[in-house]
């Protein structure tokens, strides 16, 4: 089991905003909350934002280059409470990807949106409850 991930972020709170959202949305919990970051707990595994004093100067996140390129979570429910995620998504900083192949970009027996932050960090939001021709 996954016990947590670490983003070393820009803007600690632009960032806090839209992950936290996104996760409180997905069933996770704030777990810790200090000066240089946050983090949210889903069981035993959590998922830490940190504006690190070791993070180099003028760098950005590129999800297009060595490292990493997205993470993704599974959304309780089916089509339905992923269409609710994507429409409200904007309003909290994220922008979606491949919108034009929404919700099979990953190929017509996968729902899933993908998403990115203001910061570059991309996530796939995958259906759990998805049946072919559901919604479509």
């Amino acid at each position: 089991m996954l016990h947590h991930v670490e983003l070393w972020v820009a803007d600690l709170e632009r960032s806090a905003a839209s992950w936290g959202w996104l996760l409180e949305r997905l069933g996770y919990e704030p777990y810790q909350n200090w000066a240089a970051g946050r983090s949210w707990r889903m069981a035993e595994t959590y998922l830490v934002i940190e504006r690190s004093p070791a993070l180099r100067p003028d760098t950005a996140h590129d999800r297009m280059r060595p490292g990493l390129n997205h993470l993704a979570f599974h959304v309780n429910g089916g089509r339905a409470e992923l269409d609710a995620l994507v429409e409200a998504a904007a309003e909290h900083g994220w922008t979606p990807l491949f919108a034009d192949r929404y919700p099979h970009a990953g190929g017509p027996e996968h729902c899933a949106a993908y998403m990115e932050n203001e910061e570059g960090f991309e996530v796939e939001l995958v259906a759990r409850e998805f049946r072919q021709g559901e919604g479509d």
